[in-house]
């Protein structure tokens, strides 16, 4: 009977083993991964489950009894070591599992302070996985000192969750300003503004130096000098492709897992979704850490391992929530060279554009804004900017335009 193996039990790897019997693949199916809770969600760890408003069991992406129920044979609590391309063997925790085709959807790891400058130090914290904000929440207490090293989307969030339980929040960002490497300035001040509202202090074009402390964090010294005490750190200074595996077993790299357009590697026996595998998308080669991506490309790599040979057309999408605020994003703002800002009393959307040519959206608490966007770049349609800046015009007939 065909074996398949995947390795990564998370958004990726769920949806591809889910797809898989979907689809009436009636052979093996392997799920291994490295946490002891079954798949489940990771956006809602950071808000909602930190805050106390979801319950554990509906992280979970699926019953635990699904696999069971389905055939797929879920390991959980074991870290795959190295693969046997050769003889077609994974080696797991000291187990051994042979498979005709393998997946892996390992993800990424969050990029963790040096610990020359205290990043070991009790206290200091990221957020990726279950057990990390397990950790943490009992240090998010009314009146407790957060600070917040970087200020991308994880670390405004987790400043959100920690400004909400009540703490006395600081942001430090080393760029020149929160969001400077995925939005453009207009986004940054929005975002800015709305922490700054809720007593969030932002100190942006400052680096950490050094955690100070014994066992556990007590102080931090800022690189222009300033001393903050704090009792507890979130690190929120970006993710890197969890491809250890695949770079053990020779499998070709490139950003993360290379993989073509059907979500294939180096290896025609070995195939790669979600965050850890980059692929080709508009003549260039990206690699996308977002919920939709992994399950949309998952889901394609399913299909391919089972004969169907249809390339993957990323359509990309993200969000993220803050306060009573909800970001979408639609697009891929890489390269843009304008900016429209359409903003109401109520919603606020930036559209990039490089020419005349529409790029992508931010939209917030705009999710009319948002769809219509979405449709537009998706259809390799754009939108006259006068209208868009308009934010009494209606966008609807755009779409038929």
């Amino acid at each position: 009977m065909s074996q398949i193996i995947v390795v990564g039990a998370g958004q990726a790897g769920s949806s591809l083993v889910a797809k898989l019997r979907k689809n009436g693949y009636e052979g093996g199916i392997t799920l291994i991964g490295e946490e002891s809770a079954p798949p489940y969600q990771r956006p809602p760890l950071s808000k909602a489950y930190l805050l106390g408003d979801m319950a554990l069991e509906r992280l979970y992406l699926r019953p635990e009894s699904f696999y069971a129920e389905n055939g797929i044979d879920l390991h959980l609590s074991e870290t795959a070591v190295s693969i046997d391309r050769s003889n077609k063997v994974l080696i797991a925790s000291g187990k051994q599992f042979g498979y005709d085709q393998l997946a892996l959807t390992t993800g990424s790891v969050p990029r963790q302070l040096p610990p020359a400058i205290g990043g070991v130090l009790g206290g200091v914290h990221v957020v990726r996985t279950l057990a990390d904000v397990d950790a943490m929440e009992p240090a998010f207490r009314k009146g407790a000192r957060a600070l917040i090293v970087g200020g991308g989307y994880i670390g405004l969030e987790a400043a959100a969750v920690a400004c909400k339980r009540g703490m006395s929040v600081t942001v430090v960002e080393m760029a020149n300003r929160i969001l400077q490497r995925v939005a453009a300035p207009e986004t940054s001040d929005y975002f800015r503004a709305l922490h700054l509202g809720q007593g969030v202090e932002i100190r942006e074009a400052t680096g950490l130096d050094r955690l100070l402390g014994d066992d556990h964090v007590t102080a931090a010294i800022l690189a222009d000098g300033t001393e903050l005490p704090v009792d507890v750190v979130i690190v929120g200074i970006g993710i890197s492709p969890a491809t250890d595996l695949a770079e053990a077993a020779g499998l070709e790299l490139d950003n993360g897992i290379r993989v073509d357009e059907f979500g294939r590697t180096s290896d025609p026996s070995i195939w790669a979704a979600g965050d850890c595998a980059s692929f080709p998308y508009k003549g260039e080669r990206i690699r996308l850490e977002s919920v939709p991506n992994a399950i949309d490309q998952a889901e394609i790599v399913a299909d391919n391992m089972m004969g169907a040979e249809k390339p993957y057309a990323a359509k990309p999408w993200f969000w993220s929530d803050q306060y009573d605020v909800k970001l979408q994003i639609a697009g891929l703002n890489a390269g843009y060279d304008s900016v429209v800002s359409r903003v109401s009393d109520r919603s606020a959307s930036f559209w990039y554009f490089k020419g005349d040519t529409l790029l992508a959206v931010d939209a917030m608490n705009d999710p009319r804004g948002y769809m219509i966007g979405k449709r537009l770049i998706e259809a390799g349609k754009t939108a006259p900017k006068d209208v868009l800046a308009d934010p009494t015009a209606d966008l609807k007939p755009l779409l038929k335009a």
